[in-house]
């Protein structure tokens, strides 16, 4: 074969190569961006803290660890967490300097706790506690997610049906009545609602969608964030179920940093922000400015609504005995528990609340409708 035939086809392998491997780097750093969106599963945290808790107890390198964990771990945005812990760990930085570099996945609570044991020899216990506190406090609010799913699907779908029926079945029903002024008050309001939502239904939809944005942006600020919890906890069905909540959570992950030996004051600081409602972290504040002071934790909750009694009775234990573990989390454990009942009671009552509204509606609706035409009839009749 002619050596310029071999040259131009090596040429145009290169070429194909060089082509192929940009591509192939452009889709790598186009994937890489789309994961990074993408906030780490649960399922996964829970995973990676028991697995690597095994692997340390089992006295193999925190390196070899995560390598193992690395190649296991399918393509996504953990896996390059995962590959970036290697880089950092081979760069002699410790596990909590590693989980701080992505703080919207790993919380304070838990780069703390890793923190306070991984110069001891019980990393693998703390890793194993955090996947336990994971996994329950996921359980927890997937229960409160799935509770809503239901019937927040069936209240769309009625209203769905509703504006169906009001603007498509109901005016040609009534097409055969020419003269209102006759009509029964119940058919006149059902005349008036149901052309007011086929003249003005698709604003009101703009307008719902448009209070959803501005309520979702503005209850993310701090001072509004204060403000909806407050009121929201004054509404008496979702009342026990928030504090409760927030129990739970306080209890959970105070007790696990106290027993990590995270100071006190900062134990206070980083369970403020992990209790996810603005009431509970102001007081929770407030709490470590007493504490600051000199005043004992129990003291600074007693006769506060917000902590129960037995609550209080439990961190008095606490304080006077030094045994977090056996006193406080009994008190997680308790309020969990809680939780779930409160929440299948709400499942129960909400059901035959929604059952019965739209047997309300559909009656006045079928009424509305029935009663003009049997007095029409009655009028055919009697003539």
């Amino acid at each position: 074969m002619p050596d310029f035939l071999i040259l131009d086809s090596n040429k145009k392998d290169s070429v194909y190569n060089v082509n192929n491997k940009n591509s192939s780097n452009f889709r790598d750093r186009f994937n890489d961006l789309i994961y990074s969106f993408q906030k780490v599963k649960v399922k996964d945290k829970v995973t990676f803290f028991r697995l690597l808790s095994t692997m340390i107890n089992a006295w193999l390198s925190l390196v070899k660890a995560m390598k193992v964990l690395e190649k296991q771990q399918k393509k996504g945005n953990f896996k390059n967490i995962l590959s970036r812990f290697v880089e950092e760990l081979n760069s002699w930085k410790n596990l909590s300097d590693c989980l701080s570099i992505f703080p919207n996945d790993f919380s304070d609570a838990e780069i703390w706790m890793v923190k306070s044991w991984e110069k001891t020899w019980q990393l693998w216990t703390t890793l194993l506690e955090l996947a336990i506190q994971t996994e329950r406090i996921a359980s927890i609010n997937w229960k409160i997610k799935s509770a809503m799913i239901y019937p927040s699907f069936i209240i769309i779908v009625v209203i769905w049906v509703i504006y169906i029926v009001m603007t498509m079945v109901v005016p040609k029903l009534l097409e055969i009545f020419w003269e209102r002024s006759t009509l029964p008050v119940s058919t006149q309001r059902l005349i008036i609602v149901s052309e007011f939502l086929s003249d003005y239904g698709i604003f009101i939809l703009i307008w719902l969608i448009i209070l959803y944005i501005f309520v979702f942006f503005w209850r993310r600020t701090p001072d509004w964030s204060y403000i909806f919890d407050e009121y929201f906890m004054k509404i008496p069905i979702f009342w026990p179920m928030v504090k409760k909540i927030a129990l739970s959570k306080f209890a959970r992950i105070f007790s696990g940093l106290v027993g990590s030996w995270v100071s006190i004051i900062e134990s206070l600081r980083i369970t403020s922000e992990a209790v996810w409602n603005e009431v509970y972290k102001q007081r929770i504040l407030l709490i470590t400015e007493d504490v600051s002071g000199g005043i004992k934790i129990w003291e600074s909750l007693d006769w506060d609504k917000l902590f129960p009694d037995i609550m209080v009775q439990m961190i008095q234990v606490w304080e006077e005995t030094a045994k977090l573990e056996e006193t406080v989390i009994k008190v997680a454990d308790y309020y969990d528990e809680e939780v779930d009942n409160l929440i299948t009671n709400i499942n129960k009552l909400l059901e035959p609340i929604i059952i019965i509204t739209l047997a309300v509606v559909v009656w006045f609706i079928a009424m509305s409708i029935l009663e003009p035409i049997m007095n029409l009839a009655d009028m055919v009749s009697s003539q």
